[in-house]
């Protein structure tokens, strides 16, 4: 495995020379790319590829980088095509790229390496940090993460990026901070300062439209005994597209006194057989393990009369806008 690596990364410096540079897609291509992300961020990652390499091929540097995750994702590592995405994406500045080069160890083990050096972290830090001194509110976001991995990591630095790309309406950074606030037990001396202190961020990002912090405040306002608003929220986020907030929904229209289930405290009249029509609708939309798991543990549940009408009720459901999404982190594990 690693003479192949080696052989396919010497071959990318070659390759170098002849990528296009990035451009605006046309409709074809932004369709496809679409669809892919639709299916990534479902976790259908088995079925992405054609569409994502569609619009990497006229140039999108975004579908460029995920076409690299799908690969790295599905082999549960690195390989030869996520280590070949990941260096397209990077020649054409995407910093996270750059980093998953380094985690692969592309320049030491082909060569691969940035033009001016062999430190890929240092090159993602001197491509992004101007544009974030400029107020690009991405680019301080991605500070966060490029931080941690030059080589002297400085966390009091990747935290100051992180809250001024909060501070500019980065959604993603405000959830990050809520996220960071939650599980923080050095700073906060008991749970509900914790709580109080995510939902500060949380609810800044949720006003902004962001799907996972409409979930994630749902949360914490449910553990500090407000399930009221928290039934608001996780609503919210089902609208959103969210599959939890989409779940809890199905849940809480067919077991609402389940002793587990205090969220749905404040939920509207139970309706099972709408609860049923939405498992029904999610495991369509986005089949896998999880779904065929809530359809058999739900099902003693349901009667046959309300089974049968959740059938008829389940396009209802069925590919709303904006679709449902796990809302994968860009940069994750």
């Amino acid at each position: 495995m690693r003479s192949n690596l080696l052989a396919t990364l010497t071959g990318l410096t070659l390759a170098a020379l002849l990528l296009p540079t990035a451009w605006a897609l046309d409709e074809e291509a932004q369709a496809a790319k679409e669809k892919g992300m639709r299916l990534y961020n479902a976790h259908q990652r088995s079925l992405t590829t054609p569409y994502l390499e569609q619009a990497a091929e006229a140039g999108d540097v975004e579908a460029m980088y995920y076409l690299g995750e799908v690969n790295r994702l599905r082999h549960m590592g690195m390989n030869q095509a996520a280590l070949e995405w990941y260096h397209q994406a990077a020649q054409h500045g995407d910093p996270h790229a750059m980093l998953r080069l380094f985690d692969g160890g592309a320049c030491e083990l082909g060569d691969v390496c940035p033009e001016n050096g062999d430190d890929w972290p240092q090159e993602a830090l001197e491509l992004t940090l101007p544009k974030a001194e400029a107020g690009d509110a991405e680019a301080m976001a991605e500070l966060y993460d490029i931080y941690y991995y030059v080589k002297e990591p400085d966390e009091d630095e990747a935290m100051k990026w992180l809250r001024r790309a909060a501070e500019a309406g980065h959604v993603e950074s405000m959830n990050l901070l809520g996220e960071i606030a939650r599980n923080d037990e050095e700073d906060y001396s008991n749970d509900t300062e914790r709580l109080e202190a995510a939902e500060v961020w949380f609810r800044k990002a949720a006003a902004g439209g962001y799907a996972p912090s409409m979930n994630n405040l749902a949360s914490v306002l449910n553990h500090l005994d407000q399930p009221e608003e928290s039934w608001e929220w996780i609503t919210k986020a089902s609208e959103a597209g969210h599959i939890n907030g989409r779940r809890w929904l199905a849940a809480c229209n067919i077991e609402p006194d389940w002793e587990e289930l205090t969220l749905c405290n404040s939920s509207t009249d139970p309706e099972p057989a709408k609860g049923w029509a939405i498992l029904l609708a999610i495991h369509e939309e986005v089949p896998g393990t999880s779904s065929e798991r809530s359809l058999r543990v739900y099902r003693d549940s349901v009667t046959q009369e309300q089974r049968e009408e959740g059938e008829r009720m389940k396009d209802e459901w069925l590919n709303l806008e904006p679709p449902l999404s796990y809302f994968p982190k860009k940069f994750g594990p």
